[in-house]
């Protein structure tokens, strides 16, 4: 079965769009960066790189320095499907994240975004 044409997109290609869509909801980048790398372990030195080399999806999350272990607590929908039904883990991961983005961009407080109770 064919790989998703996701894997292979440009993390830099899509990080824009994350920001774009926090700052249209009165949110910020600094927010969708804490949010990065709550998730993933990147620091902002280490995301930057990943930016600059234009790593793919598949990439980015395999080469993620620390997984945040909470992560499994991100319930819900995201593009139709629940994302802890997803089976294949580097889609969960990016499902994951777009669901972050999309809590930020609702106005969910940082603290429940990030599962800090």
């Amino acid at each position: 079965m064919a790989k998703h044409r996701i894997y292979s997109t440009s993390f830099a290609s899509v990080y824009p769009l994350y920001i774009a869509k926090a700052e249209k909801k009165g949110r910020t980048k600094a927010e969708v960066d804490q949010i990065i790398s709550w998730l993933t372990g990147y620091g902002q030195k280490e995301l930057k790189t990943q930016l600059e080399k234009q790593t793919d999806f598949e990439t980015f999350f395999a080469e993620a320095p620390k997984i945040n272990p909470s992560r499994a607590l991100i319930k819900g929908v995201v593009c139709g499907v629940r994302v802890e039904d997803i089976q294949e883990p580097t889609m969960r991961e990016i499902r994951y994240l777009d669901k972050l983005i999309d809590e930020l961009a609702r106005g969910k407080a940082m603290d429940k975004i990030l599962r800090k109770d």
